[in-house]
């Protein structure tokens, strides 16, 4: 996946980690609280109304991997069909949300955000559900974080992940 060291930074440099992490579709970990909050009603999801929005909240922070050329080439993928979001509102508010790139029957999400509690974790149930629903069959998350491990997330050796990845490439979702 492709990283840079800052918002001004003009290259662009690819990890391949030696433990990667996915979220399985099928293993998704849907909290009683995170079920109650999205019966709420309280926030409405969207998906592919406002990419650039999502993009540009995932790169606002203190330290971004994703560089204004990351964040132009995403605008492009988004443009030809390869890239996807999920937002999250609350009232006109866009308060969380996920993006990624899609390759076959593989989701690579890049990056999420979180304005509102839980709001995440709200655009990644979505996510799952729809690839789930799309017949995909990887959802890579790069790494594991406590955060995507309390919903099901999982580490698996770089083997792992390129038989996962094989797999995927060659179907249609």
């Amino acid at each position: 996946f492709p990283m840079s060291d800052g918002r001004d930074d003009p290259d662009i440099h690819w990890v391949d980690p030696r433990l990667r992490g996915i979220l399985p579709l099928e293993g998704f970990h849907l909290s009683r609280s995170l079920a109650r909050r999205l019966r709420s009603g309280r926030f409405r999801v969207t998906t592919d109304t406002s990419f650039e929005a999502v993009v540009e909240a995932c790169a606002d922070r203190e330290e971004t991997w994703i560089s204004h050329r990351i964040q132009r080439l995403y605008a492009r993928l988004f443009q030809l069909g390869h890239a996807h979001s999920v937002e999250v509102w609350e009232d006109t508010r866009l308060v969380g949300g996920v993006y990624g790139v899609t390759l076959g029957a593989a989701f690579f999400g890049e990056s999420m955000f979180s304005r509102a509690t839980d709001t995440s974790k709200i655009a990644l149930a979505h996510a799952a559900h729809r690839l789930r629903a799309g017949g995909f069959r990887l959802f890579d998350t790069q790494f594991l974080t406590p955060h995507l491990a309390s919903l099901g997330g999982q580490e698996i050796t770089r083997a792992e992940y390129h038989n996962l990845l094989a797999d995927a490439l060659s179907h249609a979702a």
